[in-house]
């Protein structure tokens, strides 16, 4: 026969289970409309720098230089909007928007590769309109900015449009993506969801 829990032990436990509760009911508010734009520029500038490349092989380190710095920027902007808004990035709801991006991303980093290897450098653009799109979209689900999955959405519909023009518009749909939505949302959240 078990004893009976204190009073002040059964308390504990419902507030625990309570706190996990409203943990799991946040959504993620740290999205830097500051980052967004930065990046936007970013992604804008390498589109212009990519299209006098002359070879492929520099096309692309232009775009992966671009990505690195993006997430530098996204990174270094999520976590200073964080820390103003006292938002812990190690919480359910920071844990979950990483959650529905990272998958995405990185098999977006793996079909990469595989592209890469067949020479299929046509495919190169969709993957990565498309596999970031629907990463935005998994991580928009948790995201208290309502312009976040909408923006996930844009870049599914431009990576699916980029598969039926030709190649020299890769440059045309990864500035519209990359530097044109994330412009746009970023000065949406900075506008109404601040910093």
């Amino acid at each position: 026969m078990t004893e009976p829990r204190s009073l002040a032990g059964r308390a504990e436990a419902d507030l625990a289970f309570v706190r996990d509760v409203l943990e799991r009911s946040h959504h993620f508010s740290a999205i830097p409309g500051l980052g967004g734009v930065l990046m936007g520029s970013s992604a804008l500038a390498a589109a212009v720098i990519a299209v006098f490349q002359p070879t492929r092989e520099r096309w692309l380190l232009v775009w992966l230089v671009e990505c690195a710095l993006a997430v530098a920027l996204g990174a270094v902007t999520l976590v200073h909007k964080a820390r103003r808004a006292g938002t812990p990035l190690s919480a359910s709801p920071a844990r979950r928007f990483a959650l529905g991006l990272t998958p995405s991303v990185l098999v977006g980093a793996l079909l990469t590769i595989g592209a890469l290897r067949a020479n299929a450098w046509m495919l190169l653009t969709p993957i990565w309109l498309c596999c970031y799109g629907i990463g935005v979209l998994g991580a928009g689900v948790v995201s208290s900015v309502s312009a976040v999955p909408f923006m996930g959405a844009v870049f599914v519909i431009l990576g699916a449009l980029s598969m039926a023009t030709p190649g020299a518009w890769n440059n045309v749909w990864l500035g519209i993506g990359f530097g044109g939505a994330h412009i746009i949302v970023g000065a949406i959240v900075m506008r109404r969801h601040g910093g």
